[in-house]
């Protein structure tokens, strides 16, 4: 009997650290048969370009939630050729906004087209270990992710203190107590979670999705082609940030190209070798369109010369 794809789905809120471990992960998993599908609200993908390596398969889904029907026939076509090829594991990286609860649907539908080719081997939820207990306050997905996974990650811990992380580990278990909870210090984690087997716990059955073409967020993409300096966008970003839920991408700034990466009220640079064609930020708004003016008259007090947003 052929051997089935393990299946791992990975939540989290915008910024909480999926692309990190992800990375982690795939480190872990060199000369491995491994798929990636991506799946970012911008019409850009930004992280697919973080964790491409050799010998790894990546699809990337754009402009809104796989879980939403307006992207379901791609991401079941995506299940669909990654089986395929006959991949050892996929990892499905859901964007930051996405709610999950209808996993089980998609799961069938691949069924009933390619049979049993995939051993579903659990959500891994990622909470930011900074931000969580305003967001679980404010976003009603952060719970819907929180509900609906098998192993829970908290990173960040190496930024509170012992009171906050008792507080969120105890809002965690409100909203799920069967899935083991772990702590992340610095991006590293002591859980072999490829050996564990997530799901015996628990299996709750699909729910409907919140996600709906209807309360899609408004994502824009902000291009440059010229050079600025990293004091000048720091400013443009503080000023935006208030009404974004995150801004990433890469900028050509003085000291060279920069991953660029804010969430609330952090931003955060980190050098890098990947020169790109132009400069290119992926903005998450909280107040939809109406962002779009603020960004303009931001980047014209600060920088001064043409910008493109679309």
């Amino acid at each position: 009997m052929e051997k089935k794809t393990k299946l791992y789905l990975l939540t989290g809120f915008l910024g909480a650290g999926k692309t990190t471990f992800l990375t982690s992960v795939l480190n872990d998993l060199t000369g491995r048969k491994v798929a990636v599908i991506m799946n970012e609200f911008g019409k850009v993908g930004i992280d697919g370009t973080l964790i491409r390596k050799e010998g790894m398969e990546l699809v990337e889904i754009n402009r809104g939630s796989i879980f939403c029907s307006c992207l379901q026939l791609s991401f079941v076509s995506a299940l669909i050729e990654m089986a395929d090829r006959n991949m050892e594991y996929v990892f499905v990286e859901s964007s930051g906004l996405a709610d999950p609860s209808n996993i089980g649907e998609f799961l069938e539908a691949v069924r009933v087209v390619k049979g049993d080719v995939y051993d579903y081997s659990g959500a891994i939820c990622i909470v930011d270990g900074e931000n969580f207990l305003e967001q679980i306050e404010d976003i009603v997905t952060v719970e819907r992710q929180l509900k609906f996974s098998h192993l829970v990650i908290i990173s960040k811990v190496d930024l509170i203190d012992d009171k906050k992380l008792k507080e969120i580990k105890d809002k965690i278990r409100e909203i799920n107590n069967k899935a083991d909870i772990i702590e992340s210090i610095n991006g590293k984690f002591d859980y072999n979670f490829l050996e564990k087997d997530l799901i015996e716990k628990q299996w709750l059955e699909s729910e409907d999705t919140t996600n709906t073409p209807e309360n899609k967020p408004k994502t824009l993409t902000l291009t440059y082609d010229g050079e600025i300096t990293k004091e000048k966008l720091t400013q443009f970003l503080d000023i935006i940030k208030k009404d974004s839920y995150r801004i990433k991408g890469f900028f050509k700034l003085e000291d060279g190209w920069n991953q660029v990466d804010v969430v609330n009220k952090t931003i955060d640079y980190k050098l890098t070798d990947k020169a790109e064609n132009g400069s290119e930020l992926v903005i998450i708004s909280k107040i939809g369109p109406q962002i779009i003016r603020p960004i303009f008259s931001a980047w014209e007090e600060v920088v001064g010369t043409k910008m493109t947003l679309k």
